[in-house]
C-alpha cells in the first residue's frame, strides 16, 4: 500500500466512526468538496500535508493522533 492509500483508507475509517460522509468532512474543515472528493481518487497520487492537517482539525484530532496506526508504522520504504 502507498502513503496516499493509507491517508485514504484512514480518513474514511474515521469518517465511518463518526457517521460522516467525505462531504460533510469537507465542510467540517473549511475545504471544498472538490478537494476532499480529489484526494478519495485513486488515480490521483499526491496530497498535502496542508490538507492532511485541516481535516484533521476538522475531525478534532491531532496530526499524531491521525499517523498513530499500525498502517503507517508498516508502510514500505518509498525509496527503490
Amino acid at each position: 500500500m502507498s502513503v496516499k492509500d493509507v491517508v485514504t483508507k484512514r480518513f474514511k475509517e474515521l469518517c465511518w466512526e463518526r457517521g460522516i460522509k467525505i462531504n460533510e468532512l469537507a465542510n467540517i474543515s473549511g475545504v471544498t468538496p472538490s478537494t476532499a472528493y480529489s484526494m478519495m481518487d485513486t488515480t490521483r497520487r499526491d496530497i498535502s500535508i496542508t490538507t492532511i492537517k485541516k481535516f484533521c482539525d476538522g475531525l478534532e484530532i491531532t496530526l499524531g493522533e491521525f499517523f498513530s496506526t499500525p498502517d503507517f508504522d508498516n508502510l514500505e520504504q518509498e525509496i527503490k
